[in-house]
């Protein structure tokens, strides 16, 4: 069994994350909350993929804050632009992201 020395998961287990990436339905949308600030808000997701580390990823790469809640990332700003490119980068496919 091989191992991956950035994880130090199994390749295998590897590949299966890859698998259930492309097979969701992502959606991303903005939301007006209080005070008139916009939220970027990121769906879709299934229960298989760690949603805590896609925020993570989505806030550094972004350089905005943001909070995960019931398997939806919330972005504060207008990213609607940006993010397509960051989550097709992290795996997940062109066609499985709506705007």
């Amino acid at each position: 069994m091989e191992i991956d020395p950035k994880t130090g998961l199994p390749l295998q287990a590897i590949e299966w994350e890859n698998l259930t990436r492309s097979s969701q339905r992502i959606s991303v949308t903005t939301d007006k909350k209080r005070y008139g600030k916009i939220v970027t808000l990121v769906s879709g997701f299934d229960k298989d993929v760690d949603i805590k580390k896609i925020a993570k990823a989505l806030k550094n790469e972004l350089a905005c804050g943001g909070t995960f809640k019931n398997n939806v990332v919330e972005l504060q700003g207008d990213h609607m632009k940006k993010i397509k490119p960051l989550l097709i980068k992290m795996g997940f496919e062109n066609n499985s992201i709506e705007d």
